[in-house]
């Protein structure tokens, strides 16, 4: 990988370690570091043994890939903040937030040295990937899918022009035209994408690939437009 330039960025709607996702994880490592850097911080509000899982499947996901797997113990602002933790990162071929709840994982990492480290190395050439929540923080805003009044919190803001909602089609069959209509903001500069299950959007910041089983769809008012795997789409917004 070339210094200086920054890696690609996976938008996964979900599947993150299991088998069907390896060709993905993958071809986010090839020409990179086979160190596999993955924080399972958004599970944290679930508790310890959804946690272990994440990290049993990471490594075993590592292993299949015939790389070294690296596990952020990063559970709270002050492990995120910790330099010994942030110092792991470096070196990554790819780096990896999965699911759990977006909200928490925003905030536990905002302006911290673990973030700091993700984004200067990802701008060093390492891929980065997000998983269902993990996809939702790397944007500006993440919305409330479960509480549409609530609006949308902050994200990480490395993607500020996305909002991304994640097991799309597992979602859309369930939640009330509402609650999807309230996941559009009235700013047209940013743009809102729907990923399904074991689906992801690869490239970024702006100009993406859709790769996976499925589509990737982008949402306005008027309604929702279609990318299948194997097309492209530009996330500039209006």
């Amino acid at each position: 990988m070339s210094a200086g330039t920054p890696g690609p960025l996976a938008l996964v709607g979900s599947g993150e370690y299991l088998p069907s996702m390896a060709p993905l994880e993958a071809s986010l490592l090839a020409g990179r570091p086979p160190r596999y850097v993955q924080l399972a911080t958004a599970a944290v509000p679930d508790g310890e043994a959804v946690v272990a899982r994440w990290h049993d499947l990471g490594r075993v996901q590592a292993e299949r890939l015939g790389v070294e797997p690296v596990i952020l113990e990063v559970t709270d602002r002050a492990s995120a903040d910790d330099p010994a933790i942030a110092a792991q990162v470096a070196g990554a071929g790819l780096i990896y937030l999965s699911g759990g709840h977006p909200e928490f994982l925003a905030t536990t990492l905002a302006g911290t040295r673990v973030w700091d480290a993700i984004v200067t190395t990802w701008g060093g050439g390492a891929a980065l990937a997000g998983c269902s929540a993990g996809a939702m923080a790397l944007c500006g805003r993440v919305p409330s899918l479960r509480h549409p009044r609530r609006g949308a919190s902050d994200g990480l803001g490395l993607l500020a022009h996305l909002r991304v909602l994640p097991h799309f089609d597992a979602f859309s069959a369930r939640l009330p035209h509402a609650a999807l209509r309230a996941a559009i903001p009235d700013d047209p500069g940013v743009c809102v994408v729907g990923i399904d299950e074991e689906t992801a959007l690869v490239g970024g910041p702006v100009h993406w690939r859709v790769e996976g089983r499925a589509s990737a769809w982008v949402l306005t008012r008027a309604g929702r437009e279609e990318h299948p795997a194997g097309t492209t789409l530009d996330t500039r917004g209006d």
